[in-house]
């Protein structure tokens, strides 16, 4: 039935046999669509390893999140307890509660432990933290597959398939050492959006609501998109008789798989609580969300109106008991405004997208704008069919909600990425229809249309090159000013900072000094840790919020006042690296402070440089009270 679509031309006799043999490689195709896309999952991921070999081989783990990941796992398989996500080297000896779960620790966990056993542990660690964010790539990709063959006829579901190589920020977070818990709750999301649209109620019920379960379980990130769900599942139990068949299944998945998930992955710290993860607090709230959904389902309400009513009673009731006991559960972030002054407001990805320069938010928004222009497209097409119209308006009321969320944050901006991939693999895979089989102007528009995908999917290469070109349209040669030459040099310091110091070699020569606490930037902490046996005080992690600060006041301040402070943490080494991106806050912020004079060679009396190897980024300096 799928196959139906598929691209058929009566031409001439020898292009006639090789269009019938085209045809029948996309109906073999359509039939094995799981396995062809499993075969586009080899190949993406074996280029993508081959790629990324070199920085597989320094181990270059450049997000903060990859090396607490990798560190939490390292502790756990050496023996720290299941439930015990506290990082004893963050801060010690108090240490720094992490606020995630084990789930996404047991890949790479597994991966570890068998490649250790025939690989040293370097080499096994590094193949693990390689391989395992190409896993949840390929939950990715089959899920995107299952909701394009859902809402399209013929075969856009090969190009939905490889569409993540066009989405630059939602595939970022699948490349080897990406090893953060992102790139799974991106594609449970997706997992979930194909529970939503499955034809089979009951399975697609049990899908979304599992899938949401799992989500909730790793992190809190994806909430609103879950929410938005639940929204969407309890609107088509309102417009739909019968519809009951799919929410129910829900509903039982998600409030139990929520409380079994709670009961084996939640850790110490989180059966508290808390908001920032899943707690007490959301085993109850989606506890009494989904015993709603039950209720709603067994009652014997014939019309919409009635059933409209009785969705925002148990709504109503649910947001209600939630706000009543945890009311400071409703902010972004549960962190006091200096926390949010000093750290939080530096944080790129906590920006809105409308902040950023047109050469980084074009490519940024021109996929999912141009998916949820052709979802709406879409839902026009199939106005007369009402279950395709529903999976379409669930497709693009999602995308849009993605893209209008990159407006608060461009943390979304992934997740808008990839929920718009169906929609423009349909205009895609359309417009090469109307080329192969259109007649008249439909041929010329199937050629824009193609044109454009292409441009959409590589506007991350296009545009930025074309916004150059546009600049200098006058054909003269830019003006290079006294001032943009400084700060093109100044940007560059920066990248070079911001890459060497976290290097493999530069951080392992630290191990030639005895195990310390050393004080750095909060950044460079995780780094720090994850590489060395030394510890550090603070990482970005909002649950460590003293200790941020006190890294804030300490640079912001006067040398008396890093001294005092590093004394109460009892740091023996401060580790400085000039033009570290962080440090250009400070420095921006107190051009007086400690961290400013630092980098104008202002060392005070009780700080000694320590030799460790000639070349090294950065200055180690032995802190003497």
């Amino acid at each position: 039935m799928m196959g139906s679509g598929n691209i058929r031309l009566a031409t001439g006799k020898g292009s006639g046999t090789k269009r019938a043999r085209f045809d029948a490689v996309l109906v073999w195709a359509d039939a094995n669509w799981k396995w062809v896309t499993f075969l586009c999952w080899i190949g993406v991921a074996s280029y993508y390893l081959a790629l990324r070999s070199e920085t597989i081989h320094w181990f270059a783990l450049g997000d903060t999140d990859d090396n607490m990941r990798y560190l939490q796992v390292r502790d756990w398989i050496e023996g720290q307890g299941w439930f015990d996500l506290r990082q004893y080297r963050l801060n010690p000896p108090v240490g720094a509660d992490i606020h995630w779960s084990r789930i996404v620790d047991l890949p790479l966990g597994a991966l570890m432990l068998f490649f250790r056993a025939f690989l040293t542990e370097g080499h096994a660690d590094r193949l693990a933290c390689a391989i395992a964010p190409l896993l949840p790539l390929l939950l990715l990709m089959l899920s995107l597959g299952f909701v394009t063959r859902r809402i399209t006829d013929g075969s856009a579901w090969l190009i939905a398939v490889l569409g993540p190589l066009g989405a630059p920020m939602g595939l970022g977070m699948y490349v080897p050492l990406r090893i953060d818990h992102h790139g799974w709750q991106l594609a449970l999301t997706v997992t979930m959006l194909a529970g939503i649209v499955d034809p089979k109620w009951v399975r697609g019920g049990i899908v979304a609501g599992l899938a949401s379960a799992l989500s909730i379980a790793i992190g809190m990130e994806m909430m609103v998109y879950l929410v938005g769900a639940g929204a969407l599942i309890g609107l088509r139990w309102v417009f739909k008789e019968g519809a009951s068949r799919r929410m129910f299944p829900y509903a039982v998945a998600l409030g139990g798989g929520t409380a079994v998930l709670f009961l084996l992955f939640a850790s110490i710290a989180n059966r508290q609580p808390v908001c920032d993860a899943l707690s007490p607090i959301w085993v109850a709230v989606l506890g009494l969300a989904a015993a709603g959904m039950v209720v709603l389902t067994a009652l014997p309400l014939r019309t919409w109106p009635v059933r409209l009513a009785a969705a925002a009673v148990v709504g109503g009731l649910v947001g209600g008991f939630a706000w009543m006991n945890w009311p400071q559960c409703f902010s972004a972030y549960q962190i006091s405004p200096e926390l949010q002054r000093l750290w939080l407001v530096n944080i790129r990805e906590a920006k809105s997208v409308a902040r950023e320069s047109l050469n980084v938010a074009i490519p940024m928004l021109a996929l999912p704008v141009f998916g949820s222009i052709g979802a709406l497209i879409a839902c026009v097409t199939v106005r007369r069919d009402p279950e395709k119209l529903w999976a379409w308006g669930t497709v693009a009321l999602m995308t849009m909600f993605a893209l209008a969320l990159t407006f608060w944050q461009i943390r979304a901006a992934p997740a808008a990425q990839l929920l718009s991939i169906p929609a423009a693999a349909w205009v895609g895979w359309a417009a090469l229809k109307a080329i192969l089989d259109g007649r008249g102007i439909a041929r010329p528009l199937g050629i824009a249309a193609v044109a454009a995908v292409g441009a959409i999917l590589s506007a991350s290469a296009v545009y930025p090159a074309a916004y150059r070109t546009i600049a200098n349209w006058s054909g003269k040669p830019p003006v290079v000013t006294a001032a943009s030459k400084a700060r093109k040099e100044r940007m560059e310091r920066i990248r070079r900072a911001n890459a060497r110091c976290r290097t493999l070699p530069a951080l392992a020569a630290l191990n030639r000094l005895p195990p310390a606490t050393i004080f750095t930037v909060v950044d460079l902490g995780p780094r720090l840790i994850a590489t060395t046996h030394h510890s550090a005080i603070a990482g970005p992690y909002h649950r460590n919020g003293e200790a941020i600060l006190d890294i804030h006041h300490a640079f912001d301040g006067t040398p008396d006042m890093f001294r005092a402070i590093a004394a109460r943490h009892k740091a023996t080494y401060l580790l400085f690296c000039p033009d570290f991106p962080e440090g250009t806050v400070y420095q921006s912020r107190s051009p007086r402070g400690f961290y400013a004079q630092l980098a104008r060679g202002q060392v005070p009396v009780w700080l000694h440089p320590v030799t460790l190897a000639s070349g090294m980024p950065y200055t180690l300096y032995r802190i003497a009270y």
